[in-house]
């Protein structure tokens, strides 16, 4: 909960879950962990998932619980992305403090790695020794967004945990707890978009919430498409409309206006153009092109190319699949 003082801290971290009781989701993987703690039985753990799913704090959680605030520094090392973690850093702190004893204390130290994925080759396989080695005394517990990263020797080493994004049904209660503590004014079409926009990340909707309510006052749907810079709904409905039923010309023309006068990149329009091309009743030959054109033209943007060039590219395909589905009639 929200700790005292913390007035001035980014709701993220003033309503970070202190505790494993307090996490909202992922009950199975909390219920194996608590289960590991009472019996004492802790492995290496390997949690991995998108990002603001609640990895960290499920971690961090686990190490308030083990561990007593006063010996909380002297047995738990967290290291994350931020810290230097090159192959030195294994073979000095790390292995340091894997390889001393704890007098006076029974036990198991824990050694913290966020964000593992974007440590070195060198340094995971000079860490799979430390690890093998000091398995008695010490428990690693690896972080990480992508699997793939990881080398398979670490993967199985460790007990892995996937953590997936957040359900709709978890969100809203932990997001309406922050708004009644903080006092905002969100509308029902507020709440719904910041759930949308933030897909499963727990840590983007209150980013989201805060700044919106901060530049606004009031979170409704407009003011947090407006805020995150992301298209509205009507938006899009109006470029789709303009690519299908105007010449090209006027559809470029109006909407090079709409992205300049709203600030939106080329990228989302075609990612939110692509949810409504799937609901629009094509017939299936001239949707499969026109999909096909469309993740040519995403991937080209994420290459690097003139926003310009390829938003012609854009309105060029819808107006090709127009005469497709007017020559078909």
């Amino acid at each position: 909960m929200a700790a005292a003082g913390g007035r001035n801290l980014p709701w993220v971290e003033k309503y970070r879950p202190r505790e494993l009781s307090e996490l909202v989701s992922h009950r199975d993987i909390l219920s194996t962990i608590q289960r590991f703690i009472s019996e004492d039985r802790l492995p290496h753990l390997l949690l991995y998932g998108p990002p603001g799913t609640g990895k960290t704090s499920t971690i961090l959680a686990c190490a308030r619980q083990l561990y007593r605030d006063r010996e909380f520094s002297s047995m738990v090392l967290e290291l994350n992305a931020s810290d230097d973690r090159g192959i030195d850093i294994v073979r000095g702190p790390i292995l340091s403090f894997a390889s001393t004893r704890t007098i006076f204390k029974k036990g198991f130290k824990l050694v913290i790695l966020d964000e593992a994925d974007a440590m070195t080759q060198d340094a995971q396989n000079a860490l799979r020794r430390v690890i093998e080695k000091f398995t008695e005394n010490t428990r690693f517990c690896l972080i990480c967004n992508y699997l793939s990263k990881i080398i398979p020797a670490l993967q199985s080493r460790c007990t892995r945990f996937r953590f997936g994004p957040l359900t709709p049904e978890l969100m809203v209660p932990r997001l309406q707890h922050v708004i009644q503590e903080e006092g905002v004014d969100v509308s029902e079409d507020g709440m719904k978009a910041l759930v949308t926009l933030s897909s499963g990340d727990m840590r983007r909707a209150l980013n989201i919430l805060q700044s919106t309510a901060m530049a606004f006052g009031k979170v409704t749907e407009e003011n947090v498409y407006t805020c995150t810079g992301h298209p509205l709904k009507s938006d899009i409905a109006n470029i789709l409309d303009w690519m299908l039923n105007q010449d090209f010309s006027t559809a470029y023309r109006k909407i090079t206006e709409l992205k300049t006068l709203k600030g939106l990149a080329l990228q989302d329009i075609l990612t939110e153009i692509h949810l409504f091309v799937h609901r629009v009743d094509f017939p299936p030959s001239v949707r499969i092109q026109l999909l096909i054109k469309m993740a040519d033209i995403e991937y080209r943007l994420a290459a690097g190319t003139s926003e310009k060039v390829q938003l012609s590219s854009l309105v060029a395909a819808f107006q090709v699949t127009r005469d497709l589905i007017v020559a078909e009639a």
